[in-house]
């Protein structure tokens, strides 16, 4: 459904150490590196859906918004969540399960150092 997703940050290397330990647990990787940017995409993958820029202005959006990425397992949905909290993140949401959403819905949530709101979720699907 989607080509790629930008989004800012105040500080492309602080960016840099959160996202590739935070995403490294689900598959992800940094795929290429420029001075104010670096592109993120699964390992193994020629594309990056997920780019990072610095800007000075930058700013997350309102509450509402947040950015789920696909898990394998429940093992990488916490590692991801430790990675995000070791490497400057804040908890959002502990890893576990979330009945209301489905019965196999497992997740965690972070909101990476310039306040993006992240979360990692592995679920089963009939």
């Amino acid at each position: 459904m989607l080509g790629h997703l930008s989004i800012c940050v105040k500080d492309i290397t602080r960016a840099a150490t959160f996202y590739d330990a935070a995403l490294a647990p689900l598959g992800v990787v940094r795929m290429w590196t420029d001075a104010d940017a670096i592109g993120y995409g699964p390992a193994g993958r020629r594309s990056e859906p997920l780019k990072i820029i610095e800007t000075s202005g930058a700013a997350p959006p309102g509450e509402g918004f947040h950015l789920a990425f696909n898990a394998p397992d429940h093992a990488a949905v916490d590692a991801f969540h430790a990675a995000g909290i070791a490497n400057g993140g804040t908890d959002n949401g502990p890893p576990g399960l979330r009945p209301h959403y489905s019965p196999t819905f497992y997740a965690a949530f972070v909101i990476d150092p310039d306040g993006w709101r992240l979360e990692a979720v592995h679920q089963v699907h009939d």
